[in-house]
């Protein structure tokens, strides 16, 4: 059989194949009849799954910003004699070459960065990418385009660059002939924007995008703004007989920077405009 390494390796051999085989539907023949509904052992070969799928209606793995696994990420590893260097950073990647994938022999095992392998999940293995890297591998022979989760170690051949999961080679078209030609380019997730620390008092210069009667109302336009990259608060002032909550970003350093995200807040189809205290 042809192993995940790439080398040939005979299960039995040749010379007593004929009587094997006999011996073994022998055996199979009398376990149909005395076990109808067992299903035979699954075979140390790889290959695609029993049930047939239909790969056009699973979606590409989302890229998100996950940081580097625990697991499968150390310095350097050795495999087949041979020592590969971990990269310790996916910006930039951007390499051709050639992709198999591999499928149910795997499936349920444990990846290399600690996750089950599922062959019907939009993963892929790579030498040296840090685990886990999102990447959008394109089959240079059809146009196809993915988007993979690599999450494990592989292929640990010469002229291989990335194993992909059964059903990621099936979307590329790549299935039947086991192997081809791709682009791997991956794609660089951004952290979620943090809110800065509350500004020092009486800064002067904000930006207020809402006034409410009720405190709820305020909170709830609060966070719409969570990912606006400044502070923002809701502050509360008594106006005649009723308490005013107001939503404002800020302090600024200058008016500059205030009328830039004003511009960013307006898209968001809120009003908001510059205040001076």
């Amino acid at each position: 059989m042809w192993r995940r390494d790439g080398q040939f390796k005979p299960t039995i051999p040749i010379r007593r194949s004929r009587v094997l085989v006999v011996v073994c539907a022998t055996v199979l023949l009398g376990a149909c009849s005395s076990h109808p509904t067992r299903r035979a052992p699954i075979t140390e070969f790889d290959g695609p799954p029993a049930r047939s799928i239909q790969a056009a209606t699973i979606s590409d793995a989302i890229p998100r910003h996950e940081p580097y696994s625990k697991y499968g990420n150390p310095r350097s590893y050795k495999v087949m004699g041979r020592r590969y260097y971990t990269l310790t950073t996916h910006e930039g990647y951007v390499q051709q070459g050639v992709a198999s994938w591999y499928g149910r022999k795997f499936h349920g095992r444990n990846t290399a960065s600690g996750e089950r392998y599922n062959m019907y999940a939009m993963t892929a293995a790579h030498k040296t990418l840090p685990l886990p890297t999102y990447a959008r591998v394109t089959n240079l022979s059809n146009g196809r385009s993915v988007v993979v989760k690599i999450n494990d170690r592989g292929p640990f051949h010469d002229n291989r660059l990335i194993d992909l999961s059964y059903v990621a080679a099936d979307k590329l078209g790549i299935v039947k002939d086991g192997t081809a030609m791709v682009e791997v380019k991956a794609i660089t997730t951004q952290k979620s924007p943090k809110q800065a620390k509350p500004p020092p008092p009486n800064a002067g210069l904000y930006i207020q995008v809402g006034a409410f009667s009720n405190r709820l109302s305020a909170e709830q336009l609060q966070s719409r703004l969570k990912n606006i990259p400044t502070y923002v608060h809701v502050s509360e002032s008594s106006h005649e007989d009723h308490t005013v909550y107001r939503v404002r970003a800020g302090p600024f350093a200058n008016e500059q920077q205030a009328y830039e995200l004003v511009a960013t807040i307006a898209a968001l189809g809120l009003t908001p405009y510059v205040v001076v205290e």
